[in-house]
């Protein structure tokens, strides 16, 4: 009786550690309802996500309002083929996730992300700023292969979530002007950088370009007000 009794334990211990487990499994996967469904809007995954057999079609991208709402699945970055921008130029959308962390146990970030080039190839370059919810920020790029302007560091400029499931909002703009390049969360820039540090083997091609925006992986928020203006 003992013995069936500690076993008895034991195996509700092991499924309480697998269902816990199962809860915060971080590993990007498709979508319920996955796909690009506004019109003339496309979207990349990262290499390493195409080749566990993931794309675009693994997330989604849906009209909500006035907005846009997205969800991964893997990390995606969207874009219209018809935004571009050149020479000076500023792009900016405010993003909020209506439950911080839903979809994932720690936080993940989205942004803005200017001077695509070669988008959907295996050539790819564009650069990205994104906020997370905890109050820090990342600029991060790929050209072709990844690369990041600094480490991920805190901003006071940077709204937190009360907590998990709590509402919380950043307006994140890129600006190109001159030979600098910054980065602005709620009306305060976070980061400035030249573009000769940008531009170069390895990086961007140029700051002309597309742009669009960036979601990590397992993200839900909806983005507004996305624009562009000289």
């Amino acid at each position: 009786m003992k013995n069936q009794i500690i076993l008895t334990a034991v195996a509700i211990l092991f499924v309480g550690v697998i269902s816990v487990s199962a809860q915060h499994d971080d590993t990007p996967k498709g979508v319920e309802g996955a796909g690009v469904f506004i019109k003339g809007w496309t979207g990349s995954v990262d290499a390493k996500d195409q080749a566990a057999g993931l794309s675009v079609n693994s997330a989604k991208l849906v009209t909500e309002g006035k907005g846009m709402h997205v969800t991964t699945g893997p990390a995606t970055t969207y874009w219209n083929p018809a935004n571009t921008a050149k020479g000076d130029y500023t792009v900016s959308a405010t993003f909020t996730e209506s439950k911080y962390m839903s979809i994932n146990d720690h936080p993940h970030p989205y942004g803005i992300m200017i001077g695509g080039n070669d988008l959907g190839t295996d050539k790819a370059s564009y650069l990205y700023c994104a906020a997370y919810g905890n109050g820090t920020f990342i600029v991060r790029g790929f050209g072709p292969a990844p690369f990041q302007m600094g480490k991920r560091e805190p901003n006071d400029a940077i709204n937190k979530a009360a907590g998990v499931g709590q509402p919380v909002t950043q307006t994140i703009a890129m600006s190109v002007k001159g030979n600098q390049v910054t980065c602005s969360i709620n009306n305060k820039v976070v980061g400035t950088y030249e573009r000769s540090a940008l531009v170069m083997d390895g990086k961007l091609k140029s700051t002309d370009g597309v742009y669009g925006f960036r979601f990590a992986h397992n993200t839900d928020a909806i983005v507004s007000d996305f624009k562009m203006t000289k």
